[in-house]
């Protein structure tokens, strides 16, 4: 690693240590959401039906011009690469039975590189690099399982921390998980 940097990394994830972790919203635990992500079916039905789910996920990460361990303000960013994938299962589960049962498994991922320079004006700073369009999501032929890891606490956002990784020297943890 000869270059230095700050990261979002989650730990435990980095490490194999777990083989995933939920990106619930930390309310709806461990689920994404309890809106346009959720409907509720009172059966045994007489007929088929037809219900719609939708999840919609903008995520919003900071990034930080200078490097995070300093008390400068020199703006410093030469680089953004983000890659991570997601799984999001469709599930049904039986109120009265707890039952869960994968109905669909959906993969995607997230790769982004901008390439910036600080000393361009406003509008000039940022420049999108390969890949300029995102692989689309993919439906499986064959459902995966939950892994047990995504089903418990914490989630993506109470486990991540902030590293600075200096050219030389150790990492240096700046913001500390929250859980």
């Amino acid at each position: 690693m000869g270059a230095k940097r700050s990261s979002w990394e989650l730990p435990d994830l980095r490490d194999s240590k777990i083989q995933a972790i939920s990106d619930s919203d930390g309310v709806n635990y461990p689920w994404y959401g309890n809106t346009t992500e959720t409907c509720t079916v009172v059966g045994p039905t007489k007929k088929d039906s037809k219900f719609t789910v939708s999840m919609n996920d903008n995520f919003y990460p900071s990034v930080t011009w200078g490097v995070p361990v300093s008390d400068s303000n020199v703006p410093l960013l030469s680089s953004i690469q983000r890659d991570q994938s997601f799984t999001t299962w469709l599930v049904a589960i039986n109120q009265a039975t707890s039952e869960t049962v994968v109905l669909r498994t959906i993969r995607w991922r997230m790769r982004l590189h901008i390439q910036v320079d600080p000393e361009k004006p406003l509008g000039q700073r940022a420049v999108l690099k390969e890949p300029v369009a995102q692989e689309q999501p993919q439906i499986l032929g064959k459902n995966e399982p939950i892994p047990s890891n995504a089903m418990v606490k914490p989630n993506a956002n109470d486990a991540q921390v902030l590293m600075w990784r200096p050219k030389k020297g150790d990492p240096v943890v700046v913001i500390p998980p929250k859980y």
